[in-house]
């Protein structure tokens, strides 16, 4: 008080012009006498009020608000601990005045920013960079699931969001980190432990793909890609890195066996630390990456928690897609040229499951798998239709006649079901899909339908023939001409399917390209017999009522497709239609989806018909996969108990 005293009387001696200056010292003395602070406040914008509380090194690189009351509360400059990120992690790790929770949280963070400036290009410092996303991921393992507070009672925490998300992308680093072509000597064959100066890191592989063929060449973050083509990205929120498997065979995907697995599947990645304490748990130096199939678990239980396991369903499908190069091979397989495929091959969208109901797609002509990418990614992002489908991805040469493939592509379905279920008695086995699109729907239904000789009588009563030739023809070719449905089957969707063949096979371009098509010999040689018995000694032409080719096969004017036209389908089989139409104002006999006239598409007896205005890709449509995912709906809602 005699301090203010003799102040104030200084600034009397200073005479009155100097008014304003003394006041603003008495202002300023006043506050360094008394240590208050002023306060003010100004208006937040909503959107930057979320973004402060939301904000962390993830989203905009710096440490979040969270992390910043922490170190304010220690003191602790936020700017010093992000360069110095270890040392104010070991710091708090004595701290006193914090929870265990904000003590966990903070070092998970503070971690991660470690790792990430390791992981700059210019630092090179691999195993640092790896040592910190572990560093991290346990600290945030620990903040999850050993803090003395349930996961559950934390729902609705933003921190708990943004910690989960520490752990799942540190988890996602060290992984990728471990797998990276160059450093995956650090996982060899014959030792999956990997020793660094501070961890010893096991690989757990409970993915059956790789239980049966060893590690992946490769782990790659689901999360970097998007694709053009793919109308939705399909995932489920949850614990763990989202990833694709590159694996050894990515590249060689034909068999011997004529079937294959997906060759770039979906993984989800954990990291587990040993310990049963939140003690033993910082302690420990071991840790465990555990490599699991989201397609057949949907959670993990941790310290007593079931926790729902992170999923990415499209990433596979989509990368594999846009790596086949099926759209140039589509092209030259309908040509027949020396690389073009001799036999059909599935392709198993997931490791096969002895419990789920088996959908095999079959595309069109002068097409691939890619001609089902959106609607197979539908089926996939689906819980209830991934949960109780796999799907089976025909890919089959188009070029050759219907009949050849007809007999090839039941064969083909026929030895992967007995090679997966030698006994036939597995679920999937029973109450099969079948979904074809044009052609591919002609032979579904030829699939699905029971010849008997109908096909065969058909075609020689087409023809002036006599008794020995008739004869002749019967005993070398009814094999090839009967056929029963495929067993197992027990429903079909076709789409835009030629049933009794289209009249575009018949213009100039389809016969100029028909022409360039090239056939096995062996189909050649077996074709011309039949023209040979089937022609008419007065008529030079006869002979072409033989068409070799797909396109000409697709004729509505071919002996086989006017022969099978009217087969029975299987009374076992449930069947539905999808037709496009361009122009629905026309009477329904005049319309076409531009290449399929409805006439030819539709079929009576159908469960059910829906048409859509569109082109023949109609199956590209959102009206027709929405149908299709009904259809699907519906089939397990009947399958019976």
């Amino acid at each position: 008080m005699n301090a203010l005293v003799s102040f104030l009387s200084t600034l009397c001696l200073l005479g009155t012009q100097n008014r304003l200056w003394k006041l603003g010292a008495v202002l300023v003395f006043l506050g360094v006498i008394t240590g208050c602070a002023s306060v003010s406040v100004d208006t937040v914008d909503s959107r930057d009020y979320v973004k402060q509380r939301r904000g962390d090194v993830l989203t905009t690189g710096e440490l979040s608000q969270y992390t910043g009351v922490v170190l304010q509360i220690l003191g602790l400059d936020e700017k010093s601990c992000q360069r110095q990120a270890s040392q104010c992690a070991d710091m708090l790790s004595t701290a006193m005045g914090l929870t265990t929770e904000q003590r966990l949280s903070t070092m998970a963070e503070l971690w991660l920013h470690q790792a990430l400036w390791y992981g700059k290009p210019r630092q090179k410092a691999l195993l640092a960079e790896l040592d910190a996303y572990l560093m991290s991921a346990r600290y945030a393992y620990a903040y999850l699931f050993y803090s003395g507070v349930a996961p559950y009672e934390r729902l609705f925490a933003d921190r708990q969001t943004q910690v989960r998300d520490y752990y799942n992308f540190a988890v996602q680093q060290a992984a990728t980190l471990l797998f990276a072509q160059e450093q995956r000597r650090w996982l060899s064959e014959s030792t999956t432990v990997l020793h660094t100066d501070k961890w010893q890191l096991r690989s757990l592989l409970q993915h059956q793909r790789f239980r049966e063929q060893g590690l992946p060449e490769q782990l790659l973050p689901a999360n970097n890609w998007s694709f053009r083509g793919l109308r939705n990205q399909y995932r489920r929120d949850g614990l763990g890195a989202e990833l694709v498997a590159i694996g050894k065979s990515s590249q060689r995907w034909q068999s011997e066996q004529g079937f294959s697995e997906l060759p770039v599947p979906v993984v989800t990645a954990l990291l587990s630390f040993g310990g049963e304490t939140l003690e033993e748990v910082l302690r420990t130096n071991q840790a465990t990456l555990h490599v699991l199939d989201p397609l057949q678990q949907r959670d993990v239980k941790i310290a007593g928690n079931p926790v729902p396991l992170a999923a990415n369903f499209t990433a596979g499908y989509g990368l594999w897609l846009a790596r086949s190069d099926f759209s140039r091979q589509a092209f030259w397989n309908l040509m027949g040229t020396r690389d073009a495929l001799a036999e059909p091959h599935l392709f198993l969208m997931q490791p096969y499951d002895p419990d789920r109901k088996i959908i095999v797609m079959l595309h069109g002509i002068a097409s691939s798998p890619e001609a089902w990418v959106n609607t197979a990614n539908e089926v996939l992002g689906d819980d209830t239709l991934r949960e109780n489908y796999q799907v089976w991805q025909l890919y089959y040469p188009t070029n050759l006649p219907l009949i050849i493939n007809v007999q090839s592509i039941r064969q083909s379905i026929h030895q992967a079901l007995q090679h997966f279920d030698p006994a036939g008695s597995a679920a999937a086995s029973q109450d099969m899909v079948l979904i074809g699109h044009s052609m591919g729907g002609l032979l579904s239904r030829l699939l699905v339908s029971n010849s008997g000789e109908q096909v065969l009588q058909r075609i020689l009563a087409q023809r002036h023939m006599s008794v020995e030739r008739k004869a002749v023809f019967f005993e070398r070719f009814h094999q090839d001409l009967t056929f029963n449905a495929l067993p197992g089957v027990t429903r079909a969707i076709f789409v835009a399917a030629p049933h009794r063949g289209t009249s575009v096979a018949d213009n100039r371009l389809a016969r100029w390209l028909a022409g360039l098509i090239t056939l096995p010999v062996a189909v050649l040689e077996r074709f011309a017999q039949a023209a040979e018995l089937l022609a008419d000694p007065d008529d030079a032409e006869s002979t072409k009522v033989v068409r070799f080719t797909s396109i000409e096969n697709l004729s509505d004017k071919d002996g086989f497709i006017i022969a099978a036209a009217d087969l029975p389908i299987s009374p076992a089989v449930r069947y539905h239609s999808i037709i496009g139409v361009e122009q629905p104002a026309l009477p329904i006999t005049e319309q076409s989806d531009g290449v399929v006239p409805y006439l030819s598409a539709h079929l009576e007896g159908a469960e059910s018909e829906m048409i859509i205005r569109s082109g023949h890709s109609v199956q590209e449509t959102s009206a027709a996969i929405l149908e299709i995912r009904r259809i699907l709906h519906q089939h397990l809602v009947e399958l019976p108990n």
